[in-house]
C-alpha cells in the first residue's frame, strides 16, 4: 500500500503528519509480519515432510561416511547461495558447537583468480565443473545450492561429479529443476519463492552440520 505524502501540507498540519506516519508504520509492521509468517509457513511444510526429514538424515550419514573414509565435501552456489555454500563449508572446516579438529570442506567459488580466469577464458558455466574435475575424487561429496535447480554451472559440476563417482546433494526449490535427475540426494524446499527457499536451505544446512559434527566426533564406545 502506498500513501502519498504532501510535504507542504504536513508542515502546516501536524495532525495530518501524525496520522500519515502511524498508517505508514502500521503497513510496514504488517508487511514484516507477513514475510516472517511466509518463512514460518515454508519451514512448517519442511517440518511436516517425512521424505525431506529422511533425506536430511541420509545426507548426514553420507557426509559422515565420506569424512571417515578420508574424503572431502565441496560446496557450490551462485549469489546468495554462494554465500550459503561458503557459510556451510566454514561450519565443517572451522567448528559448529564442538572444539575439534577441522573437517575437509571447501566452497568452490572462493579463489577469485581462478573464478575470473575460467569465466573469462572459457565460460562462467564451467567454473565449478573444471574445479570438480581437477580436485574432486571418487568418494567425495558435492553439495550444490540452486533455488531453481537449473543453474548451468552447478548442473555441469554435477554431471562431472557423476562421471567421477562423487556423491551429489542438491539443495533446490520445490521442482528440483534439472538437478533433480542429477542429485543422489535432493533437498527440495516446498516453495518457489527464492528468499524463503534460501532461508530453509541454511536451516537444514545447519542441521546437517550439527548432526555430522555430533556423529563424527562422538566418543568411541569403551
Amino acid at each position: 500500500m502506498h500513501f502519498p505524502l504532501n510535504i507542504e501540507y504536513c508542515a502546516l498540519n501536524i495532525e495530518y503528519f501524525i496520522t500519515y506516519l502511524c498508517a505508514y508504520l502500521l503497513v510496514m509492521s504488517n508487511k514484516i509480519k507477513d514475510i516472517i509468517q511466509a518463512s514460518i509457513d515454508t519451514k512448517q511444510k519442511v517440518l511436516e515432510s517425512e521424505a525431506l526429514i529422511q533425506t536430511v538424515k541420509d545426507c548426514v550419514h553420507v557426509i559422515v561416511t565420506a569424512f571417515k573414509n578420508g574424503n572431502k565435501v565441496l560446496f557450490c552456489g551462485n549469489g546468495g547461495s554462494a554465500s550459503d555454500a561458503q557459510h556451510l563449508a566454514a561450519e565443517f572446516s572451522g567448528r559448529f558447537y564442538k572444539d575439534r579438529n577441522a573437517l575437509p570442506a571447501e566452497a568452490l567459488h572462493c579463489n577469485t583468480s581462478y573464478l575470473t580466469a575460467v569465466a573469462n577464458d572459457y565460460s562462467f558455466d564451467v567454473i565449478y565443473s573444471r574445479l570438480v574435475q581437477g580436485i574432486g575424487i571418487k568418494g567425495d561429496v558435492l553439495v550444490g545450492l540452486s533455488t531453481s535447480g537449473n543453474s548451468k554451472n552447478i548442473v555441469a559440476a554435477f554431471e562431472v561429479a557423476r562421471e567421477k563417482g562423487i556423491t551429489t546433494i542438491g539443495f533446490t526449490g520445490e521442482s528440483g529443476g534439472v538437478l533433480k535427475s542429477l542429485s543422489d540426494w535432493l533437498i527440495n524446499i516446498p516453495s518457489f519463492d527464492t528468499p524463503r527457499i534460501q532461508e530453509s536451505h541454511i536451516m537444514l544446512g545447519h542441521i546437517i552440520c550439527e548432526m555430522v559434527e555430533e556423529e563424527y566426533f562422538a566418543p568411541s564406545a569403551p
